[in-house]
């Protein structure tokens, strides 16, 4: 009896397997590893408060790191605090008559505020220490920022599911939609529970805060279902791509977008993880302040998401041609 062989298109398969798993994990850490191998700043938002003079010449010293900061002037410590908490700036550098002060917000990036530390204490003469104020305070349940963080990858994944089983299980039109919104709704509520009044990584309003988490796993979970409703299979990868692989890597959600090389933190923030843990941050510690722009994207890609769920595969169904075959004329 002859030996069985593999067929041939069998053996292009596996082969395909042991090249293409490869290429996707260098892709995969290449993505991950290289903005975190390349944090500095980057025009990062700080502000100089004082006469006129002395900031003058905190401006000129900060300048000599160049392309590092992008400084904002203000008249006094009163304006450059309501600066932070508006989150204009991440920091400031008050000049007063008794020496220089350093304003920052560990909130709003807990490693921006030990950048700031190291710049300003190393332009200050040797011995001379360097008062600091945290203006707007990490949460004692998570002061390093790494729950804040690490939320984002869980969100990402609950997005995925909702938006592949919605297409998979074969849900179209309204039924769908609802399916989305009923679903990222609750993945929102469970967040809040999980992250506000279990680990007290959040702290602020709790429904605002979980208004932006299902807001995020909606602009996700919409894109799986339109990109996969258009597209089909080819669609899911595409999603995948752009909200777990790039939207995580590049959300600066552990640094600060501004840390991160020069152009992938702004295409981060024009993504779902990025534009969420943007707002999530701005809800959580700073009272809303600028969570206009994230809520925005979100509002965006969850808009688009759910009409291309909605409708996509009605068009699809119309430009399929029937399959039933033609009458056969008689006579």
């Amino acid at each position: 009896m002859p030996a069985a062989t593999t067929p041939p298109a069998a053996g292009r398969r596996t082969l395909a397997v042991f090249v293409l798993i490869p290429v996707v994990a260098a892709l995969a850490l290449a993505v991950f590893a290289w903005p975190a191998a390349r944090i500095a700043p980057r025009d990062l938002p700080i502000g100089v408060a004082g006469p006129a003079a002395a900031a003058d010449a905190v401006e000129q010293r900060l300048g000599r790191h160049e392309g590092a900061f992008e400084i904002h002037r203000y008249e006094d410590a009163e304006a450059a605090r309501a600066a932070i908490e508006d989150r204009d700036v991440y920091g400031a550098v008050v000049v007063t008559p008794t020496g220089t002060e350093l304003l920052t917000a560990s909130a709003g990036s807990p490693v921006v505020a030990g950048l700031l530390r190291e710049a300003v204490a190393a332009q200050a003469p040797a011995g001379t220490p360097v008062p600091v104020t945290d203006v707007v305070a990490a949460p004692s349940g998570d002061p390093r920022g790494a729950v804040l963080g690490a939320s984002l990858l869980p969100l990402a994944i609950v997005g995925a599911a909702t938006g592949a089983a919605t297409v998979l299980l074969g849900l179209r039109g309204a039924r769908a939609v609802a399916t989305l919104v009923g679903a990222s709704a609750l993945g929102g509520l469970v967040g809040a529970a999980l992250a506000d009044s279990w680990l007290g990584a959040l702290t602020g309003d709790w429904w605002a805060e979980a208004g932006v988490l299902g807001l995020t796993v909606l602009a996700i979970g919409s894109a799986f279902a339109g990109f996969a409703t258009l597209l089909g299979k080819a669609g899911f990868g595409l999603a995948a791509t752009l909200t777990i692989l790039l939207g995580n890597a590049f959300s600066g959600m552990s640094s600060a977008p501004q840390l991160l090389p020069t152009g992938v933190g702004a295409l981060g923030q024009w993504l779902p993880p990025g534009a969420g843990g943007s707002a999530l941050r701005s809800v959580s510690a700073f009272d809303g302040a600028a969570a206009g722009g994230p809520l925005l994207v979100l509002s965006l890609w969850a808009l688009a998401g759910l009409t291309a769920t909605a409708f996509g595969a009605r068009r699809r169904t119309e430009a399929t041609p029937s399959a039933e075959p033609a009458p056969v004329p008689v006579g």
